[in-house]
């Protein structure tokens, strides 16, 4: 069996990952389909050894299509998804437009592959926030053993995360700090070059940012809504790869050698945990990797039965295109999905 793809947002830096890891991972595919904006037209991706034309999303039917990875920012997905859903092709959204509707399947294939039967209802399967996927590939295993009560987490996310837009603003920035040139503020709401910003997405009345929010909500929603979690999540001056410090309290005991055993035999998790110089992931390494990376594994003293961790991903992958593509693979392994029927 063979699929029509197609992949909305494909100029993005993820839309173009989504294309990469589609042809990195073999997915049966009978046709890919490159869709943008209209202002995107007759523009060039690749796709394996092939090049692929942008098409405009406005002028497209869907009705032949099987599967429509969409990274196209919320209010593009608001506006297709559900009309796209209705025309029988399944849609796997990289927003947050559908993350926290009820008819809606939030998935990490690692974490919650059941959920994924309720995309019936709307044929769409939303993917979750790239600091929160990373994040519960390496608590489910954990939960499962220990029974998560508590997680504070700080993050360190890079400048990807905020599109090709946050990239270049790091790159200029950096460049002009070397040459004495002015620092123009853009993308972000200070200057990112050798700085940190304690600010993702907007405030919300509680002082909380809404990416804050959204590491709680989608926890709850995928892994179990009687985790309290803690969020302060921070942009950091790196190209690619998230990083997060986690500090874990559960309901029965777990050392950290009985979580190190466990997380290298979870899926989607690797270890690298030695404590010597340099036994530790950071997101330099991560970059064009697919797994999610596990160090500094301890046991926090300061609470009963409590460890911390420090988290590292590619963002563009497994916090977006990658998690998006293992969702398809997930809908052709389990039988939810059957090619269309070419027109006579």
């Amino acid at each position: 069996m063979s699929f029509k793809v197609a992949v909305v947002g494909a100029t993005g830096n993820v839309g173009r990952e989504m294309l990469n890891i589609l042809d990195e991972r073999g997915f049966p595919v009978s046709e890919v389909v490159a869709l943008a904006s209209r202002r995107s037209q007759g523009t060039e991706v690749s796709f394996g050894d092939r090049t692929l034309k942008v098409k405009a999303l406005d002028q497209y039917d869907f009705s032949d299509t099987d599967i429509c990875v969409m990274s196209a920012g919320g209010n593009v997905s608001k506006e297709w998804s559900p009309k796209i859903g209705k025309q029988g092709c399944v849609v796997i959204d990289n927003s947050s437009a559908f993350r926290y509707d009820q008819d809606v399947p939030l998935i990490v294939p690692e974490v919650n592959p059941d959920a994924i039967s309720l995309f019936t209802r709307k044929n769409i399967i939303a993917n979750p926030n790239c600091s929160t996927a990373q994040l519960v590939v390496a608590l489910k295993p954990l939960h499962d053993v220990a029974t998560i009560k508590r997680v504070v987490v700080a993050t360190y996310q890079s400048v990807s995360g905020a599109g090709k837009e946050g990239m270049d603003e790091l790159f200029t920035q950096t460049r002009a700090v070397f040459v004495a040139d002015q620092v123009d503020v853009k993308k972000f709401t200070k200057r990112i070059a050798f700085n940190v910003i304690p600010h993702i997405d907007v405030f919300l009345d509680d002082g909380f940012t809404k990416e804050e929010w959204k590491m709680v909500a989608e926890t709850k929603k995928m892994l179990d809504p009687k985790i309290k979690l803690t969020a302060t999540c921070v942009r950091v001056p790196v190209f690619i790869g998230h990083s997060e410090a986690v500090n874990i309290e559960f309901e029965k005991p777990i050392t950290a050698d009985e979580a190190r055993e466990i997380l290298r035999e979870a899926p989607g998790c690797q270890v690298l945990d030695k404590r010597e110089d340099g036994g530790y992931i950071t997101p330099l390494e991560s970059a064009g990797e697919d797994a999610t990376f596990i160090s500094r594994i301890r046991e926090d003293s300061t609470v009963d039965n409590g460890l911390s961790m420090w988290v590292v991903s590619d963002n563009l992958r497994k916090g977006a295109a990658l998690n998006a593509v293992q969702i398809a693979e997930l809908l052709v392994e389990r039988g939810l999905i059957q090619p269309k029927k070419k027109a006579a």
